[in-house]
């Protein structure tokens, strides 16, 4: 399994950042293949107040999978309306998931 994580730093304008944040998770959950999805509000780290304001994580069974996903109409759709309201506020990396 592999999983595509969206890291979002903490907004300047939360309000605002959450209208564009769920109308971008819409486009997101649109990709085809998706198996599981984690939305998380994060709440600190260890060092007291976190950079990260939300996580998202969407896995896929594999990384062809996560390809056609990316590569989709809903995927370059919903990439392009993350890039338009996070630009640089936003991370996103994929990771081999193993489970027992």
């Amino acid at each position: 399994m592999i999983k595509l994580t969206i890291l979002f730093q903490q907004p300047v304008n939360v309000d605002d950042f959450e209208d564009h944040y769920n109308h971008n998770l819409a486009l997101l959950e649109k990709m085809p293949g998706i198996r599981r999805r984690q939305a998380c509000v994060v709440v600190g780290s260890p060092a007291g107040e976190s950079k990260y304001y939300r996580i998202l994580e969407f896995y896929f069974d594999d990384r062809a999978a996560l390809d056609v996903a990316m590569l989709s109409e809903a995927g370059i759709t919903a990439g392009r309306y993350l890039v338009g309201f996070a630009g640089h506020q936003v991370e996103m990396i994929f990771a081999d998931v193993f489970e027992d």
